[in-house]
């Protein structure tokens, strides 16, 4: 692995293990940026690994919960995956968001379709259904407002230092 590359990952996992331990907003974690950045600038296997392994880590110690809870959420995080995977040779600001809004609403989807099926929260039918989606809207907004932020701190943070570094070496070869 690349020095570079190195340094990405750790500090992708060491910022997906520390956001859930510090006090937040259900569901604003940098969980779901880290997956599509990883898609979206590193090796496929790192893109699966680097979310994986904080959520696992972290949930080791915060306490796993209810097995097909967490499969639907880790399931929502391998399809954020393969949605950056998609787009990755075709990035642009529209793309990235259009990704960061369609996993969010998978996520939303996914999730709370697997609460409703699996607790026991809600009645077993289309009315606890609904119940389960209404009442998790603010659950909903807040990892898309999540999402966003990360997304935005991530990539365009990224995005923004390679245009400096490409800009300062061309700066460096003109005044050569």
């Amino acid at each position: 692995m690349k020095t570079k590359t190195a340094i990405i990952v750790t500090l992708l996992i060491i910022l997906g293990i520390s956001a859930r331990f510090i006090p937040h907003a259900p569901n604003f974690t940098p969980i779901m940026a880290i997956a599509l950045f990883g898609a979206l600038y590193l090796p496929k296997k790192y893109a699966l690994i680097i979310p994986m392994l904080a959520m696992l880590t972290s949930d080791f110690f915060i306490g796993f919960y209810s097995w097909q809870i967490m499969l639907s959420v880790y399931t929502s995080f391998l399809l954020m995956i393969g949605i950056g995977l998609i787009i990755k040779n075709n990035k642009n600001f529209f793309t990235v968001l259009g990704s960061t809004l369609l996993a969010s609403i998978i996520f939303f989807l996914l999730t709370n379709f697997t609460v409703w099926a699996f607790g026991t929260l809600y009645t077993h039918n289309l009315a606890g259904l609904a119940q389960s989606y209404y009442l998790a809207i603010p659950f909903f907004r807040n990892s898309l407002l999540g999402n966003l932020f990360y997304v935005g701190i991530l990539v365009g943070g990224y995005e923004f230092a390679l245009t400096y570094i490409k800009n300062k070496k061309k700066q460096i070869a003109v005044s050569l």
